[in-house]
């Protein structure tokens, strides 16, 4: 396999991308920028396709800021529960609601640092309703896409900051709210974490790292 540059590779992934994906829905079932926040810190350690039978629990008891600042705690906790983690997620949602109630007059903040600041709210999570919320250019990095940068040679990034700045600076901006979604689908339907044919993947077979094909 003949080696290319990063930025080349990068280029020729994502034209393979656009043909498979040309378009990009976003996983998780919302209506505005708050629910996509619920759903998106939800889907933390639990699949999307749970989270979206969950949520229309969720948001039918609560599908504003105001009522879910006003829901106990305990209820909250035991509509979410299948979907993991439930004693803290719940917590973060009744304390985030409130301050996005007391702090934000009932609207999601548009800003990385205000958004970070929210119980529950790291920066994958932000940069997600940054970038399908706001259309803030952002390029949200879980262990998927950490997973998949490495295997097709784009980052070495010991960890999701490190593999963020990586492809930001190989992906042009105007790409990236697209692309990191193309990605997540791409490695659903291609490129699984565990038994996967790298030599019959339509990206790795053509530009994984050699060693994975060996």
């Amino acid at each position: 396999m003949e080696k290319i540059p990063k930025k080349e590779k990068a280029r020729k992934i994502a034209e393979i991308l656009d043909q498979l994906y040309p378009q990009t829905p976003i996983p998780l079932k919302h209506e505005d920028p708050f629910t996509l926040l619920i759903a998106v810190l939800l889907s933390a350690q639990c699949t999307d396709v749970r989270v979206n039978k969950i949520t229309p629990i969720l948001f039918k008891r609560a599908g504003n800021v105001y009522d879910m600042a006003k829901i106990p705690v305990e209820e909250i906790e035991e509509i979410i529960r299948p979907c993991g983690l439930s004693p803290s997620k719940s917590k973060a949602i009744f304390n985030l609601s409130n301050i996005l109630v007391e702090q934000h007059n009932g609207e999601v903040p548009q800003t990385f640092e205000e958004l970070e600041s929210l119980p529950g709210v790291g920066h994958k999570t932000a940069s997600v309703v940054m970038s399908q919320a706001f259309g803030y250019p952002a390029f949200p990095v879980d262990t998927h896409i950490h997973r998949l940068a490495y295997r097709w040679g784009l980052s070495s990034g010991k960890n999701v900051t490190q593999t963020e700045k990586d492809l930001k600076r190989l992906f042009p901006e105007e790409t990236w709210n697209k692309i990191h979604l193309q990605i997540i689908y791409f490695g659903r339907e291609y490129c699984p974490a565990r038994s996967h044919d790298f030599t019959q993947c339509p990206i790795c077979s053509k530009y994984g790292r050699k060693n994975l094909l060996n």
